[in-house]
């Protein structure tokens, strides 16, 4: 490691950690930390950097927050909302003027879950416009020069900035994972359809994913238990029993090869080399493999499903209010017309196919290790980065998350991104904790 690596790294652990999600939840059951004292300090906190971050297109007031407390395993914690989820409450968005006076009847079931078990809605926070490409206003938390990543960009700055512990974002192709890596926290993309996505606006039906950004793995996999279909409902010792992450055995990880290796930055190359070296003496066993060429061939299937279903999601738009689509979208949903139904049908029955078939790699191995971008965010708030390392992930619909693994030369985060099974979250996350403590040693 260079001697301007050890230096971001020092600054980096110099910085004032702020409290993440399941201290918070353990502090307030515990009589601790009082849940209207978080509020206040998220919304001061908020007031003081959000000139600059811009992280929220709106926000619930102080008063509205502390009347929202209620008990339950999420009591007095408060989430960022991306502004494709419905809020009854909150104005969505979508990162649109078409919807600018949009008020939702209801919320979305997530949204209601999460107040259910006490949570409160901070705010809802910036997402690139109908979650695709086109950036907001936003800034890297690190460095404001530089991208959050999109379009979940206002939920990982705001975790990143310490506003909220949690914060609800989306997954497309790379909509979690990335900004998480960019900002440097955790994001985790569950498995394909285990979030209901109802009450968020669309960009592709058989690729959306709702994740989470939150500090630590353990975090992730309490909101992740609670949040998912069918999660726990209790508040009875819910951090300790909801969060069993320990591994029965070291885990066998596969670096895989990935045709767009090549992109990586030399700090990116050089932080997977660092997390295999850390994760083997810590007992894993990493082996380099290479994926059957047919996944990145039905990766490569994957803007014909993501333009033909947009196509028809934004047909009113293109009739109604053409003026004022972003070029982007305008150009995902026309070039979606020009497919066939046979050519969307023969691209989605490949993706359910290899869907299945992934499960034979992890016959042999309990995750898949890759990069979670080309390097650090890009030094350009017009471009959120690149995201060919998250699609495949997002493809084939397998949970995979990102964990904070350095610092870049320049004080911005670097990361690294594994990958599990399809339905069996619990399995990767059980990995990603033994990765998070591997690479902090």
């Amino acid at each position: 490691m260079s001697e301007q690596h050890k230096q971001a790294e020092k600054q980096h652990e110099k910085q004032d950690r702020p409290i993440g999600l399941t201290a918070a939840v353990r502090q307030i059951g515990a009589n601790q930390l009082d849940p209207k004292n978080l509020l206040k300090q998220s919304f001061e906190l908020a007031n003081q950097l959000e000139p600059k971050l811009k992280a929220f297109v709106s926000r619930n007031s102080l008063e509205d927050l502390i009347k929202a407390v209620t008990p339950g395993p999420l009591s007095g914690i408060p989430v960022g909302i991306k502004d494709i989820i419905n809020t009854q409450d909150l104005p969505t968005t979508n990162g649109s003027v078409i919807y600018a006076n949009h008020h939702p009847s209801q919320d979305a079931p997530i949204v209601q879950k999460i107040r259910s078990l006490g949570g409160v809605i901070f705010g809802k926070t910036v997402t690139t416009q109908f979650a695709w490409k086109t950036p907001g206003p936003t800034v890297n938390p690190w460095n404001s020069a530089h991208t959050p990543g999109g379009s979940s960009s206002g939920s990982a700055a705001a975790v990143a900035a310490g506003i909220v512990p949690l914060a609800l974002g989306t997954q497309t192709v790379g909509s979690v994972v990335r900004p998480a890596a960019f900002c440097g926290v955790v994001g985790f993309k569950p498995s394909f359809g285990a979030i209901s996505k109802e009450g968020a606006h669309p960009l592709s039906y058989s690729l959306d994913h709702i994740g989470f950004f939150t500090r630590s793995v353990d975090d992730v996999a309490y909101a992740y238990q609670l949040l998912k279909e069918g999660g726990a409902e209790t508040s009875a010792d819910t951090v300790t029993t909801l969060i069993n992450l320990q591994l029965e055995h070291a885990p066998k990880i596969a670096l895989i090869k990935t045709p767009f290796d090549h992109l990586m930055s030399a700090e990116q190359q050089q932080t997977i080399q660092l997390a295999v070296q850390k994760l083997e003496h810590a007992g894993a066993s990493v082996k380099t493999i290479e994926l059957s060429a047919q996944y990145w061939d039905g990766v490569n299937q994957m803007p014909t499903i993501m333009s033909y279903e947009a196509a028809q999601i934004h047909r009113e738009h293109l009739e109604k209010h053409q003026a004022l689509l972003c070029e982007n979208i305008k150009e995902l949903a026309t070039k979606g017309a020009e497919y066939t139904q046979a050519q969307y049908d023969a691209a989605l029955a490949q993706q359910a196919k290899l869907r299945k078939s992934v499960s034979e790699v992890f016959k042999d191995f309990d995750a898949l290790l890759t990069a979670p971008a080309t390097g650090e965010a890009p030094n350009d708030l017009t471009w959120t980065g690149d995201p060919s390392f998250c699609a495949l992930g997002s493809y084939l619909g397998i949970p995979a998350i990102n964990l904070p693994a350095g610092m870049s030369v320049n004080g911005l985060p670097l990361g690294i991104q594994l990958m599990g099974n399809y339905k069996e979250d619990e399995a990767l996350l059980k990995v990603a904790k033994f990765a998070e403590q591997s690479l902090s040693s």
